[in-house]
């Protein structure tokens, strides 16, 4: 059974950077069609996805975040990370990490393992 497992800092203060690791268990992030993606959720709104790193280690990113954002990838630790950099409070949200099989998706149903969410506040 593959589970992904979020861990953050919880509280970030407003200009600094947000670093998020995801580790996963019972596969492989080299897993051939794999892709692994963060996507976060803002109090009372939908949820955004916000970049993907695939099997062989291809990036991709949302444009609206593009510029602040960075996802990279462990794979000694089987893990990856997401990095959003001058934060601000419209930033707050809960942060999750998902695997799905293809980078362009057409629903959330596409993502077949959620993990169960990092809440994050940003905050002075």
């Amino acid at each position: 059974q593959v589970q992904v497992q979020e861990s953050g800092p919880g509280l970030v203060k407003p200009s600094q950077t947000l670093s998020l690791t995801c580790n996963v268990s019972g596969a492989h992030i080299t897993t051939r069609y794999a892709v692994w993606s963060w996507i976060r959720q803002p109090p009372g709104k939908g949820l955004e996805w916000m970049a993907v790193i695939a099997f062989d280690g291809r990036t991709y990113y949302s444009p609206s975040l593009k510029s602040r954002t960075s996802i990279s990838r462990d794979t000694s630790k089987n893990q990856f990370s997401l990095q959003l950099s001058s934060v601000t409070p419209e930033d707050t949200a809960v942060y999750y990490c998902a695997r799905s099989g293809v980078v362009y998706f057409q629903s959330w149903g596409e993502f077949d393992v959620w993990g169960q969410g990092t809440q994050v506040t940003v905050s002075s």
